[in-house]
């Protein structure tokens, strides 16, 4: 009982203080229009933190009640309904979409919905921050799990839900664990017609204009061994929503593009380098266009994209101006 009154209790804190920062956002900001800008530093990093302590109540919240509905579904699939197990990321990702959404105002719109009705795929996308666990709850479609670095298993809740909910694990440090995976991973793309969604940058970028990291191609060699195609899913660049290194955290509503599928039936490993290359090529296109759209502006362009574009315009006798380059790394 004393355990039981000491958690309820650090509860209670945790939401009062997550609801006086929100509550101390809204007052200085309305006093803004006609005070210093101390008001506005005070109402910017209030209400920061404010949305920061939302997201991990929301995301412990939805760990634990993902990792008791995906034991739910084990046992529903083990009684003989085929494949109730693939469902527990959709159920918990759909969870955490609409939490987020009542607890911050944060969640994104997706287009092209209808590529997320392919199965199995292998999805690929741009990673940006830690708000694209958000990401994945507005956009991953029923039969679908992610691939995470082995040492999540070992978290309390988050990890036990993603142990039950069929996450593929990966040891980076080690290759023989890691191909091991892959090969149980398409094994149960083939059998279970289960999708899996890929962050190839392999880390988030941070960036606060639209790049990507380099891509690593263990998503392309998953996709090609299984002989399913790449869905490519693109988020605009959403620094202005959220950037941890300038204390911004707003409400907002981010656009996401799921392109058109990229086949991979009758390719072989040699046909990896160039399906990487393109791949990325497709994505860093649509996120410069996709953030422009967001921003409603022009928005500088990698550098080696900048350069690029520039000596295709000299070469066509177009003369490209207004273009600025900013390094992508």
């Amino acid at each position: 009982m004393a355990l039981l009154a000491i958690l309820t209790l650090a509860l209670l804190t945790y939401i009062a203080l997550m609801l006086s920062l929100y509550a101390l956002s809204y007052l200085t900001s309305a006093t803004t229009a006609s005070s210093s800008s101390s008001s506005s530093t005070t109402s910017r990093i209030s209400a920061y933190y404010a949305r920061l302590l939302a997201s991990w109540f929301c995301l412990i919240l939805c760990a634990a009640y993902g990792t008791v509905a995906s034991a739910i579904l084990r046992v529903v699939e083990a009684c003989g309904v085929k494949d109730a197990g693939g469902l527990s990321q959709w159920t918990v990702a759909r969870a955490f979409k609409w939490t987020m959404w009542a607890a911050t105002g944060v969640t994104f719109v997706v287009q092209g919905e209808e590529e997320l009705r392919r199965r199995p795929a292998v999805f690929v996308g741009n990673h940006q921050t830690e708000l694209d666990v958000l990401m994945l709850g507005c956009v991953f479609p029923p039969y679908t799990s992610v691939t995470a670095k082995s040492s999540l298993k070992y978290v309390p809740i988050l990890g036990w839900f993603m142990t039950l909910s069929k996450t593929v694990f990966i040891d980076r440090k080690n290759r023989q664990t890691a191909l091991a995976a892959f090969d149980s991973a398409v094994h149960t793309m083939h059998t279970a017609k289960q999708s899996v969604y890929i962050f190839p940058e392999g880390t988030r970028s941070y960036y606060t204009a639209p790049g990507l990291l380099p891509f690593k191609k263990g998503a392309f060699h998953l996709a090609v061994q299984a002989q399913v195609p790449i869905i490519p899913i693109v988020v605009a660049n959403y620094s202005e929503i959220l950037d941890s290194r300038r204390k911004v955290f707003r409400a907002g509503k981010i656009p996401v593009k799921v392109l058109p599928a990229i086949e991979t039936m009758g390719l072989t490993a040699a046909d990896v380098d160039r399906l990487t290359t393109e791949t990325r090529e497709k994505i860093l296109d649509e996120l410069v266009r996709l953030t422009e759209l967001a921003r409603g502006q022009k928005v500088a362009l990698p550098a080696n994209k900048a350069k690029r574009l520039d000596r295709e315009a000299r070469s066509s006798g177009i003369d490209v101006k207004g273009v600025q380059a900013v390094g992508a790394a």
